[in-house]
This record gives C-alpha cells, sequence and structure tokens, in this order.
C-alpha cells in the first residue's frame, strides 16, 4: 500500500486534501527546534566566555561538572524501560567498576544524548543562572558544551549522576540515597 499523496483527499473523511488536513505535518520538528534554541544560547554566552581569561574558563568548566550532582533537575532523565547500554552501566557503576563504567558511559550516552534533551537540560541550567543559583559564568560555559556537535562533557557527566543515584551509588542532592533493585 503506497502512502497517501499531499493532494488526494485525507482518508479521515473530512473532503480536505491530506496536506490541509491530518496528513499535514507542518513546521519544524521537536529536535530542529531544539538544535534552534541551543544555537541562539550558545552564541550569546560563548560572547560572555570570550570575555574571559583561559583560567576562568577551565574554573567554569570544571564548577559545571559539579552541577548534576547538586542539582537534580540537571541530571538526564532515564527512559523508564532501560536499554541494555543503560542497564550495563548501571551494573558497572553498581559494582564499582570504574574502567568498566568509562567503557560503557559513551554506548549509554547515545540512548539519551539528544538534541531535546540538550535543550531541556540547556533551559534548566538558564533557569538556575536566572535565579542567581548557578554563576552565569558557569552557566555560559555549559550551554556552550551542551551546543558541541561532538560529545558534551556535561551531558556525559549528567548521566553519570542520573545513573548512580539510580542505583544507589550517591545521594540525590538532596541527600537522599535511592535504593532501585
Amino acid at each position: 500500500m503506497s502512502a497517501i499523496g499531499r493532494n488526494e483527499r485525507c482518508p479521515c473523511g473530512s473532503g480536505r486534501k491530506a496536506k490541509r488536513c491530518c496528513g499535514a505535518r507542518r513546521g519544524p520538528s521537536e529536535a530542529e527546534l531544539a538544535k534552534a534554541f541551543l544555537a541562539i544560547q550558545s552564541r550569546v554566552a560563548a560572547r560572555r566566555v570570550a570575555r574571559r581569561t583561559l583560567e576562568e574558563v577551565r574554573e567554569s568548566f570544571d564548577a559545571m561538572l559539579d552541577l548534576p550532582g547538586r542539582h537534580l533537575c540537571l541530571q538526564v532523565p532515564l527512559p523508564r524501560l532501560l536499554p541494555p547500554e543503560i542497564e550495563a552501566l548501571r551494573y558497572a557503576i553498581d559494582e564499582d567498576d570504574d574502567d568498566r563504567t568509562d567503557e560503557l558511559v559513551d554506548r549509554a550516552l547515545v540512548r539519551v544524548d539528544t538534541p531535546v534533551q540538550r535543550a531541556a537540560l540547556a533551559r534548566a541550567v538558564l533557569d538556575l543562572a536566572d535565579a542567581g543559583t548557578v554563576d552565569r559564568a558557569i552557566a555560559d560555559v555549559t550551554i556552550v558544551d551542551l551546543d558541541s556537535r561532538r560529545s558534551s562533557a556535561f551531558m556525559r557527566m549528567s548521566l553519570l549522576h542520573a545513573v548512580s543515584v539510580s542505583v544507589g551509588a550517591s545521594r540525590t542532592p538532596s541527600g537522599l540515597l535511592v535504593v532501585a533493585r
């Protein structure tokens, strides 16, 4: 069975052409919107980062890596049904196997690192910076890191903290110890 053409009548029975009814998907996708949002925010943040010394940027980068451990909203939400890559990472963290954890984190990251997720984390960082909870310089470095086309150090730490909390290997930012087996 072939797909319905844009100029054919919509199968819903409305009598309208598919391009003007149910078959029409208008505008950019959620992922495209997320990429655009992050690109805009990154340009603004990059201008502020460029005014800082290299040492200030390094300090902000190091502080950025601690953010997911201090703010639960900056941890990647794990899927309800864990894919094998994340389950393997959970096991390695639970067994305190650092070598295996380093080996598995990139594979697990592929399952949760999406433009939509990066934009959600960027919004959370910006909200914390606007509230004065996170220093603006740290937020700027985080936004630039999240907009990187390759691997993001912040996404990596966000996933590691989320998985660590899920197996009870570390506490939530509020001090709770979660035990979920």
